[in-house]
């Protein structure tokens, strides 16, 4: 059998009491100078220290050198009372919640008035004080207010109001404090050091969670944890099951999830809490704490590491990215619901329901009537923070419609015009390679969700490596690292495409030209092995149709336009290339399709001999006869188009 760690590690003197320097060392200092008085009241929080200070002070006074504010340790005294030790009959405990009657009152007060048997002072200590009754303490207060010379009394209790005032009035009042976070943690680490057990990083931080402060609380928690443990020490898996904490990466997906709006991934994880055995309860009060960090990160995040002290700087620095991908305004209103939804998980209703709908109304900003104000109030902000917003351009070119897709590598034959003086015969270039892309960029709520990939690489574990793939990138080139750390986001990934959210248009732009999209796929396959396609979209505003009033200028009628143009010999004067808009105002299809049209157009007014007629039969235009399709067939062949309908002239 061993002896607790409690009562193994119990202070022997006030030196070795942590947390309460602003009651030991007044203690030390009366001692010092002979004002002892001749009744103390120590109160506050159950395990901070009261009982082994009332101790530590008896052994002071009736130390042989004393009253010294440190015992000698080996006289009589002091090893009776030593944490080993047999006890003194001078120094009588008494449990107030089992002896707090008249009777025991009147009791304590007849033996008082007899002389200590062998040390100087006969020193009372009565735990749990405020459970005398009042009948109890009126028979104290005469022998408290006027006690024999050799009588001492020291009330402890964590309760001081319910001791009468009549008797409060006639002690020196010490409070006790909870021990802060980080001075306890230290303090259990030396203890693991004493007792040869090897700790992982964030166990002593739950166990001092569990603890709240309380020294004693603590040393049993980690107890229990020792005991249980194997060779291997201390596992933080092993300390996050028994306490029934959750684990930060769940804590970490869970804020991804919510920080990108993407309800599966929240669901996945609330989904894991409940298989995994998690009280939803406790996840929901982590979940709080969690936001409270952000929150402080975000107010102070230069100095967050002296105010959220105890946290890896590489946890911090996660924190923070984080914080600036939520806001201010949506980090305050989330705290607010999930605090709100902490206060309502009582009764009958099923835990995970409550927590379900939680962290919908937390998805939902829209929907949450006036508190989701500030929450679209950060987004507008951040919108208008930014100067990369997208500026009007004409249609571009095939090659510039290709370009956001430059990471395909899809080869494309030189456009060239032959020198012959007579109609010019132009080759044909191939369409369907032009409008590759999809029909409709998806916004980031309508991102597909994908299914675990080969290897259990999925989206969650992407936005959960996503620091380490910067951090790859960060050593590659800083430029790419800064621009991927302020302004871009995970949002989906499928096991062959990446899809990154980025702030704005004019930035999405941004990362499409340059080499970023590369460096991207560079750091995936270093870090994670994966190999994919990049691409990077607005998160601003999702990519919607073009009005229908701009629709017959950027779409197939266009090319027919520009075609009778060319045929009058105007075209350069009288060109119906639409009027410079910006490009997100229209699909990708309805983009490319603008581009092909201005790309005909500018070949048949590229020569200046001649004017290009449509009764010229060109060497590569097709046989519409043969290949048996009139029409929109041919539209949907030739361009790769969906006609959605036609317009009445």
């Amino acid at each position: 059998m061993s002896t607790a760690l409690y009562r193994r590690y119990r202070p022997e003197s006030f030196a070795d009491v942590i947390g309460q320097e602003h009651v030991t060392e007044p203690l030390m200092q009366a001692l010092r100078t002979g004002r002892v008085n001749h009744a103390y009241l120590f109160s506050g929080p159950r395990g901070c220290g009261k009982t082994t200070s009332a101790r530590i002070l008896a052994r002071a006074l009736n130390c042989e050198q004393g009253p010294t504010p440190i015992p000698c340790g080996v006289c009589d005294s002091c090893v009776a009372l030593a944490r080993a030790g047999s006890g003194s009959v001078d120094v009588i405990e008494i449990d107030a919640a089992s002896h707090g009657g008249v009777d025991d009152a009147r009791d304590l007060r007849e033996r008082a008035a007899y002389g200590p048997a062998q040390s100087r002072y006969k020193v009372y200590i009565i735990d749990e004080a405020h459970m005398v009754t009042p009948q109890g303490f009126n028979a104290l207060l005469k022998i408290v207010e006027e006690p024999p010379e050799h009588v001492k009394f020291i009330f402890a209790t964590t309760e001081p109001d319910k001791v009468i005032g009549t008797i409060r009035s006639r002690t020196h009042h010490y409070p006790f404090r909870l021990v802060p976070p980080l001075r306890l943690q230290d303090y259990l680490g030396k203890l693991c050091v004493a007792e040869k057990v090897a700790v992982a990083p964030g166990v002593l931080s739950f166990v001092v969670r569990a603890g709240g402060g309380s020294v004693r609380d603590c040393l049993s928690v980690l107890d229990q944890l020792i005991a249980g443990s194997g060779d291997e020490g201390l596992t933080y898996e092993g300390a996050a099951a028994l306490l029934g904490f959750t684990e930060g990466e769940l804590l970490d997906a869970t804020i991804d999830g919510l920080t990108a709006g993407d309800g599966g991934a929240v669901f996945r994880q609330i989904d894991k809490v409940i298989e995994t055995g998690h009280d939803p309860r406790r996840f929901v009060e982590d979940l709080l704490e969690r936001l409270r960090d952000l929150i402080v990160v975000a107010a102070v995040p230069d100095g967050a590491s002296s105010v959220l002290r105890g946290i890896p700087e590489d946890q911090l620095e996660r924190m923070r990215q984080q914080s600036a991908a939520f806001g201010p305004g949506a980090l305050s209103r989330s705290a607010d619901i999930v605090n709100a939804g902490l206060t309502e998980m009582t009764g009958t209703t099923p835990p995970r329901l409550q927590l379900e709908l939680i962290c919908a109304r937390v998805l939902l900003p829209g929907a949450s009537g006036e508190s989701g104000y500030a929450a679209r109030l950060d987004r507008l902000e951040r919108r208008l923070e930014m100067s990369g917003v997208s500026a009007p351009a004409a249609p571009r070119s095939a090659a510039a419609v290709r370009a956001p897709a430059q990471e395909d590598q899809v080869a494309q034959p030189a456009v060239t015009t032959p020198p012959a003086p007579t109609a010019p015969v132009l080759e044909r270039e191939p369409v369907s390679e032009v409008v590759a892309e999809p029909h409709l960029a998806p916004s980031p709520v309508e991102a597909p969700r994908s299914a675990p990939m080969p290897g259990g690489i999925d989206t969650d574990a992407i936005r959960r490596s996503w620091p380490d793939v910067l951090a790859k990138i960060f050593s590659i080139r800083r430029t790419t690292w800064t621009f991927l750390s302020e302004h871009t986001q995970v949002l989906d990934y499928d096991g062959q495409r990446l899809l990154l959210g980025i702030q704005t248009e004019g930035l999405a732009n941004t990362f499409r030209r340059g080499q970023h999209a590369e460096l991207v796929r560079q750091a995936l396959s270093e870090v994670l092995g994966v190999d994919a396609v990049v691409e990077g979209i607005s998160t601003s505003e999702p990519v919607r149709p073009a009005p229908a009033t701009a629709d017959p200028a950027r779409s197939a009628p266009q090319a027919h336009a520009s075609s009778e143009a060319a045929a009058s010999g105007t075209a350069a004067t009288q060109s119906t290339a639409p009027a410079a808009e910006p490009d997100r105002l229209f699909t990708p299809m309805q983009r490319a399709r603008a581009a092909v049209a201005q790309e005909a157009s500018t070949r048949h007014t590229s020569s200046p001999s001649s004017v290009a007629d449509d009764s010229v039969v060109s060497a590569d235009d097709e046989d519409i006869e043969e290949a048996g399709a009139v029409g929109q067939p041919v539209i949907a062949r030739v361009l790769g188009g969906t006609v959605i309908g036609e317009l009445d002239q």
